[in-house]
């Protein structure tokens, strides 16, 4: 986050390496350059560094193939610059209806671009502090110790999960998030062990594995102090050591629905 700034800015969450088109590109070499990839539904048009507009696949879609882009790109640009609140950018995105903005600097310069999913993405990153401080509070009321925070990647092969079974419906949800970078970084603590202990995040390590993920984000609790803490024993007594060990369960078997289904069959 910039820095003296409590609000987020752009900056903090654009993409910096940004895909580019120039504006003597035919539509032909556009049209295939978004259809053969999953990232981009339309890119930027630059003159050299300079952001002139902006080419869509609905652009395209029509147009003749051997036509220039800057005859059917958009010239009317929405752009951001780096210091402006990230919660201006949203609304912009809300109100335009458009996915991504181009991010210049004060020479309309290309510099980066914000999507929709990076907003989305700040909003997670914001909450998952306040759990991860509730969670380090208790760990110091409960044992007297002191702890620390720290934010790091980490192997799934180095937890310990500490919960025996997820849901498979809430998996395809987790995937989903995966794959379009919405993924809200693990929760786990550090305890002096050889291994650290999953507290919070047991859905998305499945789904990472299935993905064929070996590393995520982790915001990781550091105990000054080695402790017996509970959640270490509720793995050991469930036979908790990889995360091989968490059993997929089906929708079906969700505790909400057996509930629901109880309720029916005494009706």
């Amino acid at each position: 986050m910039a820095e003296g700034s409590e609000k987020p800015r752009v900056e903090d969450y654009m993409t910096r390496e940004v895909a580019t088109v120039s504006p003597d590109d035919t539509v032909a070499a556009v049209a295939r350059r978004i259809a053969e990839s999953e990232a981009h539904s339309g890119l930027p048009v630059c003159d050299g560094r300079n952001c002139i507009g902006f080419v869509s696949a609905r652009d395209l879609l029509l147009a003749d193939a051997d036509a220039l882009v800057f005859t059917v790109m958009s010239d009317d640009l929405v752009v951001a610059h780096p210091e402006m609140a990230l919660s201006d950018a949203a609304r912009v995105i809300l109100r335009s209806g458009i996915q991504k903005l181009p991010v210049v600097d004060d020479a309309g310069n290309l510099i980066g671009i914000i999507a929709n999913t990076d907003v989305v993405r700040s909003q997670i990153e914001r909450a998952t502090p306040e759990k991860v401080g509730k969670l380090s509070r208790t760990l110091e009321n409960i044992h007297g110790v002191a702890t620390r925070e720290e934010r790091r990647r980490v192997s799934l092969d180095d937890l310990t999960p500490t919960q025996s079974k997820v849901y498979g419906d809430e998996l395809d949800g987790r995937s989903y998030e995966l794959e379009h970078g919405l993924t809200e970084p693990l929760v786990v603590i550090d305890n002096g062990g050889e291994k650290l202990l999953l507290a919070d995040g047991h859905h998305r390590v499945k789904a990472a594995a299935q993905s064929g993920i070996d590393e995520m984000d982790a915001y990781v609790i550091v105990v000054d102090e080695q402790v017996e803490l509970g959640m270490a024993e509720t793995a050991r007594n469930e036979g908790l050591s990889t995360i091989d060990d968490i059993t997929v369960v089906d929708y079906a078997h969700h505790p909400l629905i057996e509930s629901v289904e109880r309720l029916q069959n005494h009706e």
